[in-house]
C-alpha cells in the first residue's frame, strides 16, 4: 500500500518537473534572444495559444494585420503576407475546435446560397482561362469570404447563449473600426507631418496623398470608407436612441453613460473621415457621398423625414459651394474630369498631363468591353483580365493595370453576362436584406444596420472607377457580411421569442 502510495506521488510530481524544466529551457532561450525575436516569440505563442482558445481572437488580429499585406509585399517580397497567414491559421483553429467538440456547423445563412452559385459559376469560367493559377487566386478570396460569413456566425450563435451574446455585434465592428483608426493615423501622419512621399502623390503643392499602408491612395480611400459610414451610422442611430429615451422616459441627457459612447464613435469618424480626405481619391470621396446620402435618407424611420433631412444636407452642401466654404481644390477635385469623360473609341485622344489619369481608365475601359464583345456569356476567365489584356490592349497603353478601374466592367470581361448577374444578384440580396433591418432593429444597433447599408452604396459608387477587393479588403467585407447574418439571426430570434410570447 505504501510502495503504491510513492508511486502515485511520483506519477504526480514527474509531469511538473518536467514543465518546470521547459520553462526554464524557454527562458534561458529568451535570454540570449536579441528583444525583438523574444518579444516577437513570446506574443506569437499568446496569438497561437488565444487564437486556439477562441478564434475570435485570431479574427480581431487578422482585421488589424490585413492592410499591411501591400506594404509586407514591397519590403520583402512576401506571396503570402501576415494577415493571410494568421487567417489560413484562424480558419483552421476554428475548424480544429468544432471537431475536438464533435460539432462541425454550418450555419443557415441568408447568403449561402447567393454567395454559393456566385462561387459556382466563377469556378466554372477558370479552367478554360490564360492563367488558371490566377483564376484560382481571385477564386480564393470569394471563398475566404465564404468562410469568414460561416466562422462568424457560428461563433455568434455559441456565444449568444450565454449572457455576453447580445454584445457580440459590438465586439465585431469594434474590431472592424479599430483597424479602420489604426489606417487613419498612419494616413494622417503621410498627409501632414511626414513632408515627403512619392512625387506623383504631391497635392496643393506640398502635401502627399495619404495611402496608409495600402501603397496606392485609392484602395486606402476605399477602405477608410468602411470605417467612417459605419462610424457614421453607429452615431447617427446612437443619437436617435438617447432622443427618444429623453422622449419617452425624460431620459437626462447629462448622463455620462450617453455621451461617453457616443462621443467615442464620433471621434472615431472624424479620424478616419480625415484619412478619407487626405487620400485625395475622387472615386473614395463619390463614394463617401453616396454613402452619406443613404445616412441622411434612411436614419429617420420616416421617408418623408428622410427626405427632408437629405434634402437638407443636399442644400447646406450648395450654400457651401456659393460661400467658398468648400475649398475649390476639393470640388475641382470631384468635377474636373468630367471634360475628358467620353464614351468611344479613346485611340485617337491627344493624350496630355491633364487628361492622362482619365484616359488611362477609359482605354482600359475600352479593351475590356472588347473581352466582353468576343466572351460575351463566359468571359475570358475570373480574374484574367490583365492575362488577357495583351489582345486587347490600345496601342497608347500597352500595359495592363491589373483590372480594368470599374469593376463591372471587369467582371463582365471576366466572368460574361453570366457572372455579372450572379454577381449582382448576390448584391441584391445583402442590400435588400440591410434594408429589411432597418426596420426592426432600434437605437444603436439600427444604426449599425444604416453604416452597412451605407457602407455597401459607397462600394457600389466606388467600383464604378476602381477595384476594390484587393489588400485583404475582402477580408473586411467578409467580416462585415458576418456581422449582417448576426444581425439578422438575432433580430429573427427576438421575432420568435415576441410571437411567442403573444400566442402564450
Amino acid at each position: 500500500m505504501h510502495a503504491l502510495t510513492l508511486k502515485n506521488r511520483y506519477s504526480a510530481t514527474w509531469p511538473a518537473v518536467i514543465y518546470l524544466l521547459i520553462a526554464v529551457a524557454v527562458g534561458l532561450l529568451l535570454a540570449r534572444l536579441p528583444v525583438v525575436w523574444g518579444v516577437a516569440l513570446v506574443g506569437g505563442t499568446a496569438v497561437f495559444l488565444l487564437t486556439l482558445i477562441q478564434p475570435l481572437v485570431g479574427l480581431g488580429l487578422v482585421l488589424l494585420l490585413g492592410p499591411f499585406g501591400a506594404l509586407e509585399s514591397v519590403l520583402f517580397g512576401w506571396g503570402l503576407d501576415s494577415g493571410q497567414l494568421l487567417l489560413l491559421f484562424t480558419l483552421a483553429a476554428w475548424l480544429a475546435r468544432g471537431l475536438a467538440r464533435r460539432r462541425i456547423v454550418v450555419p443557415r445563412t441568408f447568403l449561402n446560397v447567393p454567395l454559393g452559385l456566385f462561387l459556382l459559376l466563377m469556378a466554372l469560367t477558370v479552367p478554360g482561362a490564360l492563367s488558371v493559377t490566377v483564376g484560382l487566386r481571385e477564386l480564393a478570396k470569394w471563398l475566404e469570404i465564404g468562410l469568414l460569413v460561416l466562422l462568424v456566425t457560428d461563433l455568434a450563435q455559441e456565444l449568444g447563449g450565454g449572457r455576453y451574446g447580445r454584445y457580440v455585434p459590438w465586439l465585431l465592428a469594434g474590431m472592424l473600426l479599430l483597424s479602420g483608426v489604426v489606417q487613419a493615423v498612419i494616413g494622417i501622419w503621410q498627409f501632414g507631418l511626414r513632408g515627403d512621399g512619392p512625387e506623383h502623390f504631391l497635392v496643393l503643392g506640398r502635401f502627399y496623398r495619404a495611402a496608409g499602408t495600402f501603397e496606392q491612395p485609392n484602395p486606402y480611400g476605399g477602405f477608410m470608407n468602411l470605417s467612417v459610414l459605419l462610424a457614421g451610422g453607429i452615431f447617427l442611430g446612437g443619437l436617435a436612441a438617447v432622443w427618444q429615451k429623453r422622449r419617452e422616459a425624460g431620459f437626462s441627457l447629462r448622463a455620462p453613460r450617453v455621451w461617453g459612447p457616443l462621443l467615442l464613435i464620433g471621434a472615431v469618424a472624424v479620424i478616419t473621415g480625415l484619412g478619407l480626405v487626405f487620400s485625395w481619391s475622387r472615386g473614395a470621396w463619390l463614394g463617401f457621398a453616396a454613402g452619406t446620402a443613404v445616412l441622411l435618407f434612411f436614419w429617420p424611420r420616416r421617408r418623408r423625414w428622410g427626405t427632408a433631412v437629405l434634402l437638407g444636407g443636399g442644400l447646406l452642401f450648395l450654400l457651401g459651394l456659393q460661400l467658398n466654404l468648400i475649398p475649390p481644390s476639393v470640388t475641382d477635385r470631384l468635377v474636373g474630369f468630367g471634360q475628358d469623360l467620353q464614351f468611344g473609341d479613346v485611340r485617337g485622344v491627344d493624350i496630355n498631363d491633364a487628361n492622362y489619369a482619365v484616359l488611362e481608365r477609359l482605354a482600359h475601359w475600352q479593351a475590356a468591353l472588347d473581352m466582353a464583345r468576343e466572351h460575351l456569356w463566359w468571359g475570358v476567365g475570373f480574374g484574367n483580365y490583365e492575362p488577357a489584356y495583351a489582345s486587347y490592349a490600345l496601342v497608347n497603353w500597352p500595359d495592363a493595370l491589373g483590372h480594368a478601374h470599374n469593376y463591372y466592367i471587369n467582371l463582365l470581361a471576366e466572368v460574361g453576362v453570366i457572372g455579372l448577374l450572379a454577381y449582382l444578384g448576390f448584391w441584391l440580396v445583402v442590400v435588400w436584406q440591410t434594408w429589411r433591418l432597418l426596420d426592426v432593429l432600434e437605437g444603436a444597433e439600427r444604426g449599425l444596420a444604416l453604416g452597412l447599408l451605407a457602407v455597401w452604396v459607397a462600394l457600389a459608387v466606388h467600383h464604378l472607377v476602381d477595384k476594390l477587393y484587393v489588400n485583404n479588403i475582402y477580408v473586411h467585407l467578409g467580416v462585415m457580411f458576418g456581422l449582417l447574418a448576426v444581425l439578422r439571426w438575432q433580430a429573427d430570434g427576438r421575432a420568435k421569442v415576441q410571437n411567442s410570447v403573444v400566442e402564450a
